[in-house]
């Protein structure tokens, strides 16, 4: 059994959405009492590359996704229910094949 969350509260949801690659990767801003922030968000078939400020931990709620971490030499698959770890100032390809992958992006 999964130990990922399946819903959140109390939080602060922002409404606009982060839409990027013309609306293949779409995401909302959650905001916690504490300040913590974290994305949830739906990757569509294709691949993307996207860059880090802060470090990311990005967890598969559904679907799946294959990543190379920006200076990793191999591709990694991430079935639902696993995680990756991106450090700050970087960045990672994600590839999705089939489906749709959705993802909570915790900033660490």
């Amino acid at each position: 059994m999964s130990t990922l969350p399946t819903e959140f509260s109390p939080v602060t949801v922002l409404t606009k959405a982060n839409i990027y690659f013309e609306g293949k990767v779409v995401s909302h801003t959650v905001t916690f009492a504490d300040g913590a922030k974290k994305t949830l968000g739906l990757i569509y078939p294709g691949s993307f590359h996207f860059k880090t400020g802060a470090p990311e931990r990005m967890e598969i709620v559904a679907g799946a996704c294959r990543v190379t971490l920006d200076g990793g030499k191999a591709a990694q698959d991430f079935p639902c229910g696993h995680h990756f770890d991106v450090p700050g100032n970087s960045g990672f390809t994600i590839e999705v094949t089939t489906g749709i992958c959705e993802y909570i992006c915790s900033f660490l």
